[in-house]
């Protein structure tokens, strides 16, 4: 039911608008990276947070997890946690593992992560989307530091819907109208869902008037997740590395390009090129990939070219229902034009659809081992 009073568009965030205005921009090592950073609209992270632990448990003997959490310049504290090999005390290779976005907001890091209790919506994006598979806690056991975090507009950072603001509130009481008609009762993450996936639409409109954008802001996040893994005890600061599926794979690719401390970046079911989305697929993807503006600076695949020596494994599915085919085989053979003849870019195609399969996991594990570890 809306109600006379118009409740804020941006709840729990209300000081966001004042930290992105005081903010300098992202500063980037290279005039490439800076054009992206500048594009995107990414703020500066004001040094590294100060990280709370909250609790620590070893399972199987085999990896260890740690809840932490920090406070950045606005919203909410980020939850994130810290996965590595039981006992292991020398510095390992650090990996920033980037949650999907899945439509699931509710959500964040704990689908990619094996926890003391796992909430019902992180069961099924993991069953749904990682075949089943914890992919942080899989890449610890393999002897990595992996921090796992929510990032702006997830998990811990989500906002706070409790009170929708207008437009958002219409859709939602619309949603809970069929719901009602096909006799389903929508849990806690179902509702919340079904308002922040109409809410994205506010929080890019936000953005763009703050200069700004969702992918601007993530990539803020993600920067400062990044540097609160280098600065983690056992945690080897000049051997980094980041993997993400879907949205994951996009923020994989961003972070890359904008951090020279990423020497290899996988990303998984993320790659085509901007022409091939239009017409048809322009409404399968969310505002993580479709930046205004971004196109100006080149195509999707030749935003690695800006990311200085890291390296990328891509992964390609070919009945992935969110990319055509043809798309992704452009993508891939203008990635080979940039860095053919070169070890930068591996490209590798898969049958199936949008899953992050056990298949494609071990292959992703087997390059950042062999790209961080030697």
């Amino acid at each position: 039911m809306i109600t006379a009073t118009r409740p804020s568009a941006i709840g729990g965030y209300d000081d966001w608008p004042v930290y992105v205005r005081a903010r300098p921009r992202h500063r980037a090592s290279t005039g490439a990276a800076q054009e992206l950073s500048d594009a995107l609209g990414v703020p500066a992270v004001p040094g590294s947070p100060d990280v709370r632990v909250h609790w620590e448990e070893t399972y199987d003997d085999a990896t260890t997890t740690t809840e932490l959490s920090w406070q950045l310049g606005f919203g909410p504290r980020t939850t994130g946690w810290l996965v590595r090999p039981a006992g292991h005390s020398g510095p390992l290779p650090g990996i920033l593992a980037l949650h999907c976005h899945g439509g699931n907001k509710f959500g964040g890091a704990d689908r990619l992560v094996e926890l003391p209790t796992t909430h019902p919506s992180a069961v099924a994006a993991r069953a749904g989307h990682y075949d089943g598979r914890a992919l942080a806690t899989g890449l610890a056991r393999q002897g990595f530091a992996v921090l796992a975090h929510d990032t702006f507009a997830w998990g811990s950072r989500r906002f706070d819907l409790s009170t929708p603001p207008w437009r958002t509130a219409a859709a939602v009481d619309a949603r809970q109208a069929q719901w009602r008609a096909d006799g389903i009762a929508p849990s806690e993450a179902d509702e919340y869902n079904a308002a922040a996936g109409v809410h994205e639409d506010t929080v890019a409109k936000a953005a763009g008037l703050l200069g700004t954008s969702l992918a601007g802001m993530v990539a803020h996040d993600d920067l400062a997740a990044l540097d609160v893994l280098a600065a983690l005890p056992g945690v080897d600061a000049d051997s980094l590395g980041c993997i993400g599926f879907s949205g994951g794979g996009g923020r994989s690719l961003t972070l890359a390009a904008l951090s020279p401390c990423i020497r290899a970046a996988v990303v998984t079911c993320m790659m085509t090129t901007f022409e091939s989305l239009f017409p048809a697929y322009l409404d399968a993807h969310s505002w993580l990939l479709q930046t205004p503006g971004l196109w100006k600076l080149g195509d999707w695949p030749e935003l690695t070219a800006r990311a200085g020596s890291a390296r990328f494994l891509v992964q390609y599915a070919l009945a992935d229902e969110l990319f055509p085919e043809a798309g992704m085989r452009r993508a891939h053979q203008l990635l080979e034009s940039l860095h053919g003849g070169t070890d930068r870019y591996a490209g590798s195609f898969w049958p199936g659809g949008h899953v992050f399969t056990a298949a494609m996991q071990d292959e992703a594990l087997d390059f950042l081992s062999k790209t961080l570890t030697t």
